[in-house]
């Protein structure tokens, strides 16, 4: 599934489009990363979520969800990732954040260090809906309280200064969400996105 992922991202790449992926968990944003990188050297990624993901392995899996981005940084697919809303830091995940060189912008540190973000070169913006606060985002499987608000996140994107190539907006689980809440958090979420890879 990883191969097909990263040929068909290719594909379209090589069209010159700008992509919105919606759905699935964070293991798609690997091979999509990959197929980025083939195109967009000095590619910035920026991530919003409860959790680094830069496990080494889970349960004996490397290419888990939560490992996801150790890989990206592993094989050298980008200059720089920032990660916002982290609130589930365990002792291996930050010795992987300082072995890979990652920002990690902290929940308790939010909102002074969000002016803070800046990017030189091509960005790829990949949101897990877990970096909402349950409150926001119900709809998630795993819930982690004392995240972002989602005016918090809608003015992160809208302060972007440099060129989005991409997106993703993952982890949404339907049986999880009330009212269909994350469901239209995500579908704006989407648009602000849209919008900015659009100027």
């Amino acid at each position: 599934v990883s191969g097909f992922i990263e040929h068909s991202y290719e594909e379209l790449l090589e069209k010159h489009a700008k992509i919105i992926t919606l759905g699935g968990d964070h293991a798609v944003t690997l091979p999509i990363i990959q197929a980025y990188e083939k195109h967009y050297p000095g590619l910035n990624l920026l991530q919003f979520d409860a959790h680094p993901d830069l496990y080494n392995e889970l349960d004996g899996n490397r290419y888990s969800h939560a490992c996801s981005f150790a890989r990206i940084m592993e094989e050298g697919l980008v200059k720089k990732l920032i990660q916002v809303g982290i609130r589930c830091m365990t002792r291996h995940q930050l010795e992987q954040a300082v072995r890979f060189n990652v920002t990690v912008v902290e929940m308790k540190s939010i909102p002074q260090d969000l002016s803070k973000l800046r990017f030189h070169g091509p960005l790829y913006v990949s949101i897990d809906l877990d970096a909402l606060d349950p409150a926001f985002a119900p709809g998630v499987s795993h819930l982690e309280p004392g995240g972002l608000c989602t005016r918090d996140l809608i003015s992160v994107i809208q302060q972007i200064q440099a060129p989005i190539v991409g997106a993703d907006i993952v982890e949404y689980n339907p049986t999880r969400d009330i009212n269909g809440m994350t469901a239209m958090v995500a579908v704006k979420l989407m648009k602000e996105l849209a919008a900015k890879m659009l100027k």
